[in-house]
């Protein structure tokens, strides 16, 4: 028998204050900062390209190129003047850049564009301070507003993979309704506390998690789920806070508050994935580093290459300041980063929380998934389908009774299939003591001074009591009750296979990944669910224990094993697994050593989560390949050593700024690509 002590997740009473507290704190730190440097960027841009106009006209070589000669009195000390505006302002940004990552000992592409802007500004000043050469302050502005406006529309990506956490944010009501005896009253949020009461009426949102005591509702938790259709809910269910409640009208008694919330640790875990980086961008940010050093070893020295050839000081420090510039390695540094946010919000939208990157992206590699059966490929509802006393001593009515009240303290499916059927037989269920839970046995407790023990197959095993042949036959699940040493009976328990189980699993084997089942039930409910599912393999009445041995020896001849379970008797073989995932189902959020969560317990959330994982890793590598492969091409282009192939520093920089918007625009296709996956 599977047995699961859940844990019981307190959820928030106070969110909403907490939320807009910690939206308040996560704008200051990130979003609305955010949106104050992408203003600041704008900003800079439009002053800077206003004043760009009157630099080209005034710079000499334009002129030559436009065959006119516009000079006054003092014309180039006013290209000095708006051009040294232009760098300061404009260019500020950058030179802080450079001044931070010198400060951290870390070069990179901010230091790569302040030298080029300042070796370009100062040489420019000289020429015009007396010293013989030619000034491209005209290159230096074009330089900066390309840059500048690059930045900005790099950085409003960026802001836009994140929008997910806001919308999520979004889901709170401000108010609740707080039930005080037979009146009602609108509350802030902050002022809910646990255990208060508070009645949701048609239409409205659930304003905290909770458990329902009274009445009955359809609500859309789709947003927080993905569960497209809406939840029949009644007295003894959990909600969730955000949901849309139907047309009935509930009384919530609310459970927990503050970060224990389940919406809360969606965002949580959302933000904590965004943050962490995997393999794949922990490389691209040491190609984006050696990226950087090369640049500035490459353009000093093709500076001081075409000195020696024999050429002008004005045209080695362009040629200088063109290797520099189309060398930025934006397009690189935002390749994997803005695609690793987009896929986390995408996936957290459609019921899938990530809590370890560098497992999501290997999802791809899985070639065994090792499935935990209850209520992941069966809908886990356990419904009572007989009861048979096997002792003169107790009949059907005080076997349900004593079961029902020794298994009341868990959270497995089994328990509550007991509680509605002891609803339904409006039974009074007499109160525990000295309650236990053994992982995969069963439970025990004190009933009415008797000790009563309640478990499968296991449990007689180790009670070394015996059954008759016919009692040990069948595909349902049975549980035995056993009083004072005394075996008095057993119950059964139909659990259906999901209809998405067929579809999810011959999904998985199209794309060649092995599916095993372990589980805690009989051999023969285990035989039949496998053979109606057509598994690869299984294994039954499993302790938790030997399904982390199984485990281990998948991964000793080689195979890349997924392991799906519900995160807590499972945890062992969850953390061996090379990907963890823990099956969600309403609340339970929790699972810490899981590497992913489903908040459904869908099979076929895990066919989208390898999907997601392969579009996810193709456009890292097609963004990877493009930003090195732009370099490869333009670099030789910059130096200006290939005949007849010759691109100034603007020039540059629009190639540069081009390049970073491609791999910006091609992260954003991730999100077709997704939905797709998800249709298909």
């Amino acid at each position: 028998m599977e047995h699961q002590e859940r844990t019981n997740h307190p959820n928030p009473s106070k969110l909403k204050a907490e939320m807009d507290h910690s939206n308040h704190n996560h704008d200051d730190m990130g979003h609305d900062h955010h949106r104050m440097m992408i203003a600041d960027f704008k900003r800079r841009f439009w002053i800077s390209l206003i004043l760009t106009i009157p630099i080209l006209t005034l710079s000499p070589m334009i002129q030559r190129m436009l065959g006119v000669e516009w000079v006054f009195p003092g014309s180039g000390y006013v290209l000095f003047g708006l051009s040294t505006i232009v760098y300061f302002y404009g260019g500020w940004p950058f030179l802080s850049g450079l001044i931070s990552e010198l400060k951290s000992k870390s070069i990179g592409m901010m230091t790569l564009i302040a030298v080029a802007i300042s070796a370009a500004y100062f040489y420019s000043s000289a020429v015009i301070l007396g010293f013989e050469g030619q000034t491209f302050f005209w290159e230096l502005a074009t330089l900066i507003v390309v840059m500048l406006v690059g930045h900005w529309l790099e950085m409003r990506s960026i802001l836009g993979a994140s929008k997910a956490l806001e919308a999520l944010a979004a889901l709170m009501p401000n108010e609740a309704n707080l039930v005080e005896g037979s009146q009602t009253r609108k509350v802030k949020i902050s002022e809910l506390n646990e255990g208060d009461i508070i009645l949701i009426r048609p239409g409205e949102k659930v304003p905290a998690d909770g458990i329902i005591v009274e009445g009955e509702s359809d609500l859309n938790e789709s947003m927080l789920t993905g569960e497209s259709r809406p939840v029949t809910k009644t007295v003894g269910d959990e909600v969730i806070g955000g949901a849309i409640n139907g047309n009935g009208v509930v009384k919530v008694q609310v459970k927990g508050i503050g970060e224990d919330a389940y919406l809360s640790k969606v965002i949580n875990m959302v933000q904590a994935a965004q943050k962490q980086k995997s393999k794949s961008q922990r490389l691209a940010d040491v190609a984006a580093k050696w990226l950087t050093i090369i640049a500035l070893v490459l353009g000093f020295g093709t500076f001081f290459t075409w000195l020696a050839l024999g050429e002008t000081m004005a045209f080695a420090m362009e040629r200088m300041v063109t290797v520099m510039v189309i060398s930025c390695p934006h397009a690189l540094g935002l390749a994997v980063p803005l695609v690793a946010a987009i896929s986390t919000s995408i996936s957290a939208r459609n019921g899938l929380l990530i809590r370890n990157r560098t497992a999501f992206e290997s999802s791809r590699k899985i070639t065994t998934i090792v499935f935990d059966k209850t209520g992941t490929l069966t809908k886990g509802s356990h419904e009572v389908t007989r009861i048979v006393s096997l002792s003169s001593n107790y009949d059907k009515t005080e076997l349900l009774r004593y079961a029902t009240a020794v298994e009341s303290p868990s959270e497995h499916h089994i328990s509550k299939g007991l509680m509605r059927r002891a609803k339904e037989d409006k039974l009074d269920i007499p109160s525990v003591t000295d309650f236990k839970y053994t992982a995969g046995v069963g439970v025990s407790g004190i009933v009415n001074g008797k000790k009563v023990q309640v478990g499968g197959f296991l449990l007689l095993e180790q009670l070394k009591k015996s059954v008759a042949e016919d009692i040990e036959e069948g595909i349902e699940t049975k549980i035995f009750t056993i009083i004072d040493g005394e075996l008095i009976g057993f119950i059964t328990f139909a659990d259906e296979i999901r209809e998405s189980s067929y579809g999810a699993i011959k999904t998985l084997q199209k794309n060649n990944i092995k599916v095993s089942l372990l589980t805690g039930d009989n051999e023969i409910v285990a035989k039949n669910v496998a053979d109606k599912l057509g598994l690869d393999d299984y294994m039954a009445e499993v302790l938790p224990d030997q399904k982390l041995d199984r485990i281990k020896e998948l991964q000793a001849k080689g195979e890349f094993v997924a392991m799906v379970g519900d995160g807590v008797n499972d945890a062992p073989a969850l953390a061996q697994a090379d990907v963890g995932i823990a099956i969600g189902s309403g609340t339970d959020v929790a699972a810490e050593t899981a590497d992913i969560v489903l908040m459904d317990s869908n099979p076929k959330d895990i066919v989208n989560l390898i999907l997601f994982g392969k579009a996810t890793y193709r456009k890292m590598v097609q963004n990877l390949v493009w930003a090195t492969g732009y370099n490869v091409v333009a670099l030789p282009l910059a130096t200006g050593f290939i005949p007849g192939l010759m691109i100034s520093p603007a020039f540059g920089a629009a190639l540069m700024s081009i390049s970073t918007i491609i791999a910006a625009a091609n992260a954003q296709l991730l999100k077709r690509s997704m939905k797709s996956e998800i249709k298909n």
